[in-house]
Parts: C-alpha cells; sequence; structure tokens
C-alpha cells in the first residue's frame, strides 16, 4: 500500500518576511512561474515603477503582443485599495493585463474583476492570482500561483473577432504560430505561452536575461527567421553583450553545428543572431509544415547553445520608468 506524504500549508512570510522587500524582487527573479501559471510569456520590464503619484510593483511586457502588463502584490486578504491601484495602473501603462497577487480574494472583489473582463474592451485582461506555499512533511517548499479570476478564453476569442475582424493573412499568421506555441510548450517546455496572436513574429522569454528573447518570424523578402533579439533598452550595453558572444563564434557556430548570421545592427539600438530560410505565409500546409519544423529546430539548439552562456552575463538591474 503507497505511503502518502501530507501536504501542510506554510505561511508565506517565513519565506518573504515583506511584500516589498522580499517578495516583490523573488518574483521579478522568477517571473516564468507566473507566466506558466497563467499561459503568458512574460518579461519584467521595471520595478517600482511610478504612474501617478502611486508606484506599481512590477510592470512586465507580454511577449506575444508587445504591450504592457501591469503586477500588483499584496500579502493578505484583498482590499478596496489595491482594487483601485491595479484599475489606476492600468489606466497609467495602457496595460494589456492586470495581475492581482494576493493570499486570498474577497468575493466582492473576485467579483468585481470578473465584471471588469466581462465588460472592458477585449484587449484588456484582468487576473486575481492566490499566491500558496506548501510542503509535503518535511520536503523543501513549494511556492503555488492558482488564478481564482481570469477572462474567459472562448469569450475574448468571439469578442475580439466581433470588435476588430482579423484579415485572412493575420489568421493564417495566427494559425501557423498557434501550432508552434503548443508544440513547444507540450512537447519540448520551452515556453508557458498558450495564445498566438495575429501578427507575423512570435517572441520567448530568455529567461535569464531581461530584454533578450528568442524569436520566429517571417522577414520581409520571403524568408523565415529564428533568432535572438538583443535590447536590453540601452544600445551600449546590447552592444557590449554581441560582441561578447561575437568573440565565441568559432565554437558558438561548432556546438550549434550550422553558421549563425550576425547582425549587430550598428544604426540601431537592439542586435541580433539568427538564421533565415525561404519561407512566407501563402505557401501550401505542407511547406508551413516544414518552416515550423526548421524553427522550432533552431530555437531549442539557439536555447542549448547560447542560453548557458546569457545566464553567465549580469542580469540587467530593473529600472524605474516613470509615467508619461
Amino acid at each position: 500500500m503507497a505511503d502518502f506524504g501530507e501536504i501542510k500549508s506554510v505561511d508565506i512570510r517565513e519565506l518573504w518576511p515583506n511584500e516589498a522587500r522580499d517578495f516583490t524582487p523573488w518574483l521579478a527573479e522568477n517571473i516564468d512561474r507566473l507566466g506558466d501559471a497563467l499561459g503568458m510569456n512574460l518579461e519584467i520590464t521595471a520595478s517600482e515603477a511610478d504612474v501617478g503619484d502611486f508606484s506599481l510593483d512590477l510592470l512586465a511586457k507580454d511577449l506575444g503582443s508587445e504591450r504592457p502588463v501591469v503586477i500588483e502584490n499584496q500579502f493578505g486578504s484583498s482590499n478596496h485599495d489595491h482594487l483601485g491601484k491595479v484599475i489606476t495602473y492600468a489606466a497609467g501603462v495602457d496595460a494589456t493585463a492586470v495581475i492581482w497577487i494576493t493570499e486570498s480574494v474577497r468575493d466582492e472583489h473576485r467579483q468585481a474583476l470578473e465584471w471588469l473582463n466581462r465588460r472592458t474592451h477585449a484587449e484588456i485582461h484582468f487576473f486575481a492570482v492566490v499566491v500558496e506555499v506548501v510542503r509535503i512533511d518535511a520536503s523543501r517548499p513549494a511556492v503555488l500561483f492558482k488564478p481564482v479570476v481570469y477572462p474567459n478564453e472562448w469569450e475574448r476569442v468571439t469578442r475580439e473577432t466581433a470588435e476588430r475582424p482579423t484579415s485572412p493573412r493575420s489568421e493564417a499568421y495566427r494559425r501557423f504560430f498557434q501550432l508552434l506555441i503548443d508544440e513547444l510548450r507540450e512537447t519540448h517546455g520551452f515556453t508557458g505561452t498558450r495564445a498566438a496572436q495575429p501578427q507575423c513574429w512570435q517572441f520567448f522569454s530568455s529567461g535569464v536575461l531581461q530584454g533578450v528573447v528568442y524569436g520566429a518570424s517571417f522577414a520581409k523578402g520571403g524568408r523565415a527567421r529564428a533568432e535572438i533579439y538583443i535590447d536590453q533598452g540601452d544600445a551600449e550595453m546590447n552592444k557590449a553583450l554581441f560582441d561578447s558572444l561575437v568573440a565565441q563564434r568559432t565554437d558558438i557556430e561548432h556546438e550549434f553545428e550550422e553558421p549563425l548570421e550576425w547582425e549587430r545592427i550598428d544604426n540601431r539600438r537592439a542586435s541580433r543572431i539568427t538564421l533565415y530560410r525561404e519561407g512566407h505565409i501563402e505557401q501550401s500546409e505542407e511547406e508551413l509544415c516544414e518552416i515550423r519544423v526548421w524553427m522550432i529546430d533552431r530555437l531549442l539548439r539557439l536555447k542549448r547553445v547560447i542560453g548557458p552562456r546569457l545566464a553567465q552575463k549580469e542580469r540587467m538591474p530593473l529600472a524605474t520608468v516613470a509615467s508619461t
């Protein structure tokens, strides 16, 4: 007969005594855990960002849409003060999503967020997430993010279709990248992203350096592309990181087993390391499948070969961004 352990709740203050000083910095460093729980591809862009006279805990970016995401943390039970804040922050940064993390959500606040998801524009989503810490017997503690309020996916897609009809070409991009995302998530554990956008590109967090992402796209000139895109918000930092990788070019390409394109792009802030092949969205389903297989293979290889080198680099410090 199996011998099961006992799941025990742990007071989150044992891990993070203070929400602002301890939990928020931890979450910034472990944002992929929250993203996986919500099926989003999140990257932190600022900590303690100014929004008017208030200070937002974390400002992130949804790499699927490049739109801002508000993340507000609160120890204890949800309250009216934080409800007002998350709405204020959403308006102040024109957010695509609001994520309110707390230990428990009061019924009236759950109802308010569900009402907002039903009544506001389809491009803004409200989430309430309960954070819990548990252990089995004397095991190490485990952190759980449990969404208790989230937009209804069917309703969201229906409303988007009605409010913002997309072209056949945009829908073709959505279908192509949805299949790519699903395979990367379900087969390879590459991302927690669940929904593709009707656009010609898709970015994925590197998970090790802010502003450095993996990307798959259809570029100009009838070419498909897989890449590492470097934009940490500062041209000097971007070029320094790029140059440090170029210095390892021989070893990187040997491990990768294929030449790479090293695009420093001196007239722009960002740089990229990329691969190209012929491909455009109007091709047959069989040809698009071949392109998708090619993209997935190159993304996995980029992460395997260059990912560990990125992890060795010093993280870019979180900026404090003032609203404009």
